[in-house]
């Protein structure tokens, strides 16, 4: 890549980067670890999908300070071949002298895990930004073993969402139940959110974008259309069980290893997620029906092959989500649970080698045969695991429930959103 070219595209980006630190901004859940995170010297991750605001986020980290800053996403960039150290100097003769990096979109640059260790080890204070999951699991691992921190940014939380529309008055209920069905809806993407764009317009590019940068491009995948006819198959039924099997049939995959695959890939791109049954045996756990979500409500709004209007799909999705947000790993201390005679409970939480907690989740109980259908559940789940702590998420139903000896708690589903746990 020429050095004229270099300096042309961090002049661009150095404006870009102004810009966006102009911007007003919704202090994140996370940002109270800021200062912890910055004082230390392991090289920050912030990993989450596209338009979640990973960069501005990592911008407020380093709010108050010099540092270096390069944005790997950059169209002018495609097809060039950087000269990663000579780049380095051509930032530092822009910034100036500092210790500080930020780095957005670091999986587009090949040997970055190389780039990034020698940095460290030069005293670099480095924050990376991806939009890949897998630099989590695989590359990281491998080659910034104990040397990393890896932050998740996902879209707005409620509470974030909350702030993000400034709205305080706690008291005033149904204004706040109207916000959240607004926000169970179209969920949390921080422009849908703030800059009153068309969620379902925004959204669906978004989702395409997702798929083409994310999974199509960086994976080159052959059969761009069978991918997307996955995706846009498993956000239509957000919450529901699927098997291999199943899947390979419907959408006709002549393999399932290439199913597989492909559905790593979604995984990767942050666009969906899948969740395994609970059992002590690790082996059970791997074969059994996985469950399926993805990371923002807005998308099955956004990707409805018809209107969706399924409250209790979209109000587990958001549980689900809000899990992923407070730290829980999905498969690791997050799973759904299914009784010896078949009754499922939503969200089992693990705490160390053991089930601490049940959550059912359901949007109306005043139907008395759902409210008893919700509480059989978690009784015989609770029988089997020897759990007590059992609650049932509901839209706005608050009490208890004594049945066997054992209480079930209904508490709303605004209220649970903010608390803080974990």
């Amino acid at each position: 890549m020429q050095k004229g070219l270099i300096k042309e595209v961090i002049a661009k980006q150095s404006q870009e980067k102004e810009s966006l630190s102009r911007l007003e901004y919704v202090n994140r859940t996370k940002a109270v670890k800021g200062p912890k995170w910055m004082s230390s010297s392991l090289i920050k991750v912030v990993l989450g999908p596209r338009r979640a605001g990973k960069s501005v986020f990592s911008l407020m980290l380093l709010k108050g300070k010099s540092f270096l800053y390069f944005n790997f996403d950059d169209p002018a960039l495609v097809g060039e071949k950087l000269d990663l150290y000579e780049l380095v100097d051509e930032l530092h003769k822009f910034y100036g002298d500092t210790k500080f990096v930020l780095f957005d979109e670091i999986q587009n640059l090949k040997g970055w895990e190389l780039f990034a260790n020698r940095l460290h080890r030069q005293g670099y204070n480095l924050i990376l930004t991806g939009s890949n999951a897998n630099l989590l699991s695989m590359e990281l691992a491998t080659h910034l073993t104990g040397r990393h921190l890896p932050i998740e940014i996902l879209p707005f939380d409620f509470q974030e969402f909350l702030k993000a529309k400034n709205f305080s008055k706690f008291d005033q209920k149904p204004e706040l139940l109207k916000l959240l069905e607004q926000y169970m809806t179209f969920g949390g993407f921080p422009e849908v959110v703030t800059k009153n764009q068309h969620p379902r317009g925004y959204l669906d590019v978004l989702f395409d974008s997702l798929l083409f940068k994310d999974v199509v491009k960086r994976h080159k995948v052959r059969f761009s259309e069978q991918i997307d006819q996955l995706g846009s198959y498993l956000i239509n039924n957000v919450s529901n069980q699927y098997s291999f099997r199943k899947l390979a049939n419907i959408l006709k995959f002549k393999s399932d290893v290439t199913l597989e695959k492909y559905l790593k890939y979604l995984e990767e791109a942050y666009i969906i997620f899948s969740l395994s049954s609970f059992s002590a045996k690790a082996g059970e756990r791997l074969r059994s029906p996985k469950k399926i979500y993805t990371v923002d409500n807005g998308f099955v709004a956004s990707k409805a092959v018809q209107h969706f209007s399924d409250n209790g799909k979209l109000m587990e999705n958001l549980v689900f989500t809000e899990f992923v947000k407070r730290g829980f790993e999905p498969n690791r201390e997050l799973f759904y649970y299914k009784t010896r005679n078949g009754r499922e409970v939503d969200f089992a939480i693990m705490n160390g080698y053991e089930i601490s907690k049940l959550i059912q989740v359901c949007y109306d109980v005043r139907n008395l045969d759902a409210e008893q259908r919700e509480v059989k559940s978690l009784i015989e789940a609770s029988d089997e695991l020897k759990v007590d702590n059992l609650t049932v998420l509901t839209w706005d139903d608050e009490r208890e429930v004594k049945k066997n000896g054992k209480t079930v708690k209904f508490k709303p589903l605004w209220k649970w959103l903010l608390e803080i746990e974990k």
